[in-house]
């Protein structure tokens, strides 16, 4: 989708610190980081939100998977982390691609926002 900024990182259009990519995804720096590391892993593929994504089981598998990655490749599977999908507007979702957060490096309060 030639609009969204999510599509335009995964086409190299725009530039990310890209931290992990195969065939059907990637993960990169979030650009407003609201944590001490702030990770996006998102699909190639132009996915509006998670209720789009849940005809395809097995790439929601795989980004979570990658999302771990991340985080043990990032040093936070030890002290912990948080993975969030937002899925529509009302949640907080301002990019419409899916994408997995993974945030940690610093204490996160519960609840959020």
């Amino acid at each position: 989708m030639s609009g969204c900024v999510f599509c335009r990182i995964a086409a190299r259009e725009v530039p990310a610190t890209i931290y992990y990519e195969d065939d059907s995804c990637l993960a990169f720096q979030d650009a407003a980081p609201k944590a001490p590391v702030h990770v996006l892993v998102i699909p190639r593929r132009h996915i509006v939100s998670l209720n789009e994504g849940i005809d395809d089981e097995r790439l929601l598998g795989h980004l979570l998977a990658v999302a771990v990655r991340m985080a043990r490749e990032k040093g936070i599977d030890g002290t912990g982390y948080r993975t969030v999908i937002n899925t529509n507007a009302e949640a907080g979702q301002t990019v419409f691609h899916l994408h997995v957060h993974v945030m940690g490096g610093r204490v996160m309060r519960w609840p959020p926002g």
